[in-house]
């Protein structure tokens, strides 16, 4: 892919981690599927005797593992001519453009950093080395946006 094409995507744009999303969404599905045939391949002599604790107890466990599933899957990092929002899990960030000093996905790391003006570094796991070529790509769509967006700002 040449420098042209990777120039400025056009706005509002979200680069979401592909490799996570794909093994994440098969093997929740398949640990669904796993855990309710087995628990109707039991006959009902053996559901019988679990307890309504112990039928709780993996309800919570389900919904631990729900918790976490869903908190990968909305990692993203989403850009718009105001600025980012890094999603990692739970927490939510927002930066303006002219926060952004640098942005970089090193061989090695297993996602995208951005270093802020504040010297602060976050990361942003919506960028990741996993996913080969298109996590560099994203990267350095990201970083080309940053330079563009807070060129201006920055005499």
């Amino acid at each position: 892919m040449t420098d042209d094409a990777l120039d400025l995507v056009a706005l509002p744009h979200t680069w979401r981690p592909l490799g996570v999303r794909v093994v994440g969404g098969v093997s929740g599905l398949a640990l669904v599927v796993v855990v309710f045939a087995a628990w109707f391949g039991f006959s009902a002599k053996v559901r019988a005797e679990f307890s309504g604790l112990e039928i709780g107890t993996l309800i919570f466990l389900g919904l631990i593992a729900l918790g976490v599933w869903f908190a990968l899957m909305r990692c993203r990092v989403s850009a718009s001519d105001a600025g980012i929002v890094v999603v990692n899990g739970y927490r939510r960030r927002q930066y303006e453009w002219a926060q952004i000093v640098a942005v970089s996905l090193r061989r090695g790391s297993p996602w995208a950093t951005i270093d802020l003006s504040d010297g602060s570094t976050i990361s942003a796991m919506g960028i990741q080395n996993a996913d080969g070529q298109r996590g560099i790509i994203a990267a350095r769509q990201l970083k080309a946006l940053a330079v563009a967006k807070s060129a201006p700002n920055r005499d």
